[in-house]
């Protein structure tokens, strides 16, 4: 994880600006005290009119610097605080897309949306606003307490007193809105998870007439946020009226006490005029101590959990000087592969040969590990045992771009994007798909007549996960996308489960026709096996059984039996043959 340091020396020159830009402002507003002083001592008292012009030019000139710098300043600040937050919110998302997706199991989506966008508009705040604010407030501070003491000596400890005091208490309050600040951010997530959850699944809630449930699921999260921030409101009220009635004070006790000292001829009105204008000018510092507090003890919050996803890392092993394969065939070989995830074994002992061009049917119940297997082809996991060769090449010696380029997925569970059905279709190669390349692979997906019928053809725009779409719809341009990549490996992962059986079979007798791409396909159905070189059939992550369609029926045993489920009694034909 890059430090915030590191962000913000990236940008050095804008901050070094922003920051010259602050001290002329802070310093314009040291000088119009003197300069009152002045008006005050020679022209009110002393009746010498000499220099009053230029007072009130210089007093002019003092408003119209202080506004022109102290506007650069904020607009610099926010510039790069608006900056760093964009580059930080970059790293943090390429981060996550670098972990493995054993991570992604164990997360959930509302809670990686909560850090990535709420949690680094805290933290990019951190370098911008409260950063400004902070050093506005030490500087003033600093300045204000030189300028009183070299005024009035005795008097000056009045006013330090009382910032003594605040900043004590902005101590005291950051230590406790810390943890209130940590709970903010993990309800905030927690949150956004179940509307998430609640807003994707729509259909589902609605179908199982479960609105009523899922309000009062999200009341409940709902409530629990309210509550903390009200039990923030608790601490800000309880330290708050510390600042405030120090900002009320201050002026008016050293308005009293000064007016005696002028009384008593310890200093002249000029001077008294000055001060009360340098202790207003140290209330605003005293009432930005709380705010910044509060700010400073959000961002901490959301730092550490930036800091807990910084510290995941993918699991796969990494091959320093990795193997790049020269056109790859898409031979496949599975030697003695086993796989534990969380402590439980998913595969054991899976070994098989998958020649370039040839068919691979895998079978099973549902948990016997056919996705998983799918998952191992395109490195997703490392297996724990074994090994996993393209083209005779070890997987996790090659790049890791490299192996996921070379297979084309349909998945199971189809994802479509919010955008054109031609977007979605060229997704494998988004720069140099021709149009014609896509309305083939469409075509070849059977997907072709129901596109081409739609209003705007390809450039219709589906929702979110495809809404709009018929599930059927929805897997063929699937399909069409893993299609029209070209890449020497295809996978179909039970892709045709919500195809009818005539679509199915011809996009089964297309798929034959694809002689130089190897296929592997997961189904449920004997139908998109059959006709694969080989098939072979998992048990509890283990190969139970294998061969051709015609063996497997022969054996009569966990294939013959999902047949006969499927199809009734075999016809003799198909046993003997």
């Amino acid at each position: 994880m890059n430090t915030l340091g590191s962000y913000v020396r990236k940008h050095w020159a804008t901050y070094t600006m922003a920051t010259v830009f602050m001290l002329i402002a802070i310093a314009l507003d040291m000088m119009f005290p003197k300069v009152t002083e002045r008006i005050v001592n020679e022209v009110l008292v002393g009746n010498d009119y000499t220099y009053f012009p230029y007072l009130l030019l210089a007093i002019i000139l003092i408003g119209i610097g202080r506004s022109v710098f102290g506007y650069y300043k904020e607009f610099t600040f926010d510039k790069n605080c608006i900056t760093i937050g964009t580059e930080m919110r970059k790293d943090l998302f390429d981060h996550i897309q670098s972990l493995s997706l054993d991570y992604f199991d164990d997360s959930s989506t509302g809670e990686l949306m909560a850090r990535v966008k709420d949690d680094i508009d805290k933290i990019y705040q951190l370098v911008g606003m409260v950063a400004m604010r902070g050093m506005e407030v030490t500087l003033n501070s600093v300045l204000i307490i030189y300028f009183m003491f070299s005024i009035n000596v005795p008097l000056t400890f009045l006013p330090l007193t009382f910032m003594i005091i605040c900043g004590a208490t902005a101590i005291i309050m950051e230590k406790k809105l810390d943890k209130v600040y940590d709970a903010i951010s993990e309800e905030n997530a927690e949150m956004t998870t179940t509307a998430e959850e609640n807003l994707a699944g729509v259909r589902t809630v609605k179908a199982f007439a479960r609105e009523n449930y899922e309000i009062k699921k999200f009341f409940k999260h709902n409530k629990k946020y309210y509550d903390l921030n009200m039990e923030e409101a608790r601490a800000l009220i309880k330290f708050y009226p510390v600042f405030m009635l120090a900002g009320t004070l201050l002026p008016v006790a050293v308005a009293v006490l000064g007016g005696i000292a002028v009384i008593n001829g310890h200093m002249n009105l000029g001077s008294l005029t000055a001060f009360i204008i340098y202790t207003r000018n140290c209330t605003w510092p005293m009432e930005e101590l709380g705010w910044i507090t509060n700010e400073f003890s959000s961002s901490l919050a959301s730092m550490k959990k930036i800091k807990k996803i910084y510290a995941e890392h993918s699991t796969l092993s990494v091959n320093p000087a990795p193997v790049h394969v020269n056109d790859v065939k898409g031979e496949i070989e599975f030697e003695n592969v086993s796989l534990e995830l969380g402590g439980k074994e998913v595969l054991s002992d899976i070994s098989f040969s998958l020649k370039a061009g040839k068919t691979l049917g895998i079978m099973g119940q549902t948990g016997s590990g056919k996705s998983t297997i799918i998952n191992l082809i395109q490195r997703f996991y490392d297996p724990t045992g074994g090994s996993i060769k393209l083209d005779g090449t070890e997987i996790r010696d090659m790049e890791l771009e490299q192996v996921r380029s070379a297979t084309a997925v349909v998945m199971q569970d189809v994802f479509l994007f919010s955008d054109t059905i031609e977007e979605n279709i060229r997704m494998g190669r988004k720069d140099d798909m021709t149009m014609d390349e896509i309305k083939s692979a469409a075509k070849m997906a059977k997907a072709s007549d129901f596109i081409e019928k739609l209003e705007d053809s390809y450039e219709t725009v589906i929702g979110e996960r495809g809404v709009g779409l018929s599930g059927g719809q929805k897997q063929r341009i699937s399909i069409a996308r893993a299609i029209s990549k070209n890449a020497p490996i295809l996978i179909l992962d039970d892709s045709t489960s919500a195809l009818d059986m005539e679509t199915e079979s011809e996009i089964q007798k297309t798929l034959d026709e694809i002689k130089s791409t190897t296929r592997v396909i997961v189904a449920h159905r004997i139908s998109a096996v059959r006709n694969a070189d080989e098939i072979i059939y998992l048990q509890d992550g283990k190969i139970a059984e294998r061969g051709t369609h015609e063996q497997l029926l022969k054996k009569k045993g966990l294939y013959y039996e999902t047949y006969i489920a499927q199809y009734g009694v075999p016809m003799e034909m198909e046993v003997s043959a």
